[in-house]
């Protein structure tokens, strides 16, 4: 089953969607700015996951 929102805010995808390789899946994304927000996203997990294990 195909996604029909946006793995980064939620909107809807449109015909113009985009899709972006994170965490080795692909995602699909609604514009631009998007990316930087998963990715962004994920920097903020993997430092969360590095402090609980200290």
């Amino acid at each position: 089953m195909k996604k029909t929102k946006c793995a980064a805010c939620d909107c809807g995808l449109g015909p113009d969607a985009i899709s972006v390789k994170l965490g080795g899946k692909m995602v699909e994304i609604c514009c631009e700015e998007c990316p930087e927000a998963l990715k962004e996203a994920q920097n903020a997990a993997t430092a969360a996951v590095a402090t609980s294990k200290d």
